[in-house]
């Protein structure tokens, strides 16, 4: 039983938490981060979920666990599902945002770094099936595919347009 934090309207923790797969009360929201990580080539490292999560390609990413920062949530996403730790100085926060349909933050992140042997990334079972590195237009047919998680979609498309203009 994986309990999370719940947030007010403002984005402060609230001191109440919610059992992961439970709906979020009215009044309260959760918070979801991402990162997209970007090699000095262009390319993006893309996850294959298993198929028990549905099996779509998509961005590393989850729900922070309770007492967890945004921040100290994706690390930990990171290292769970892709057994990758990253440099904390060379994260950057693209993209903050709210749903209000869904009742949860958007928190994402971006980090530029090179990665030796993605083989030889410890890829957690339950949740990814394999890595790979995609350019942008290989996203892109991903998505026409219907094969990429449009959720994590939609952000990539904003962290290209930030990209794009910083």
């Amino acid at each position: 039983m994986e309990k999370r934090d719940l947030y007010d309207e403002n984005k402060k923790v609230t001191g109440k938490t919610y059992v992961k797969g439970e709906q979020i009360p009215k009044g309260s929201y959760g918070i979801v981060v991402v990162i997209f990580i970007q090699n000095s080539e262009g390319k993006f490292l893309i996850q294959k979920r298993s198929e028990r999560k549905n099996g779509l390609y998509a961005s590393t990413g989850g729900h922070p666990k309770m007492g967890e920062s945004s921040l100290d949530g994706i690390l930990t996403e990171v290292k769970e599902e892709i057994g990758l730790s990253l440099n904390l100085e060379d994260i950057k926060l693209f993209f903050s945002g709210k749903s209000e349909e869904e009742r949860m933050f958007w928190d994402d992140y971006y980090i530029k770094m090179d990665i030796d042997d993605i083989s030889k990334l410890e890829l957690q079972e339950e949740e990814v099936s394999e890595v790979s590195w995609k350019t942008e237009e290989e996203i892109r047919k991903l998505m026409e595919q219907g094969k990429f998680f449009r959720n994590d979609f939609e952000e990539f498309e904003v962290l290209i347009d930030w990209l794009k203009n910083k």
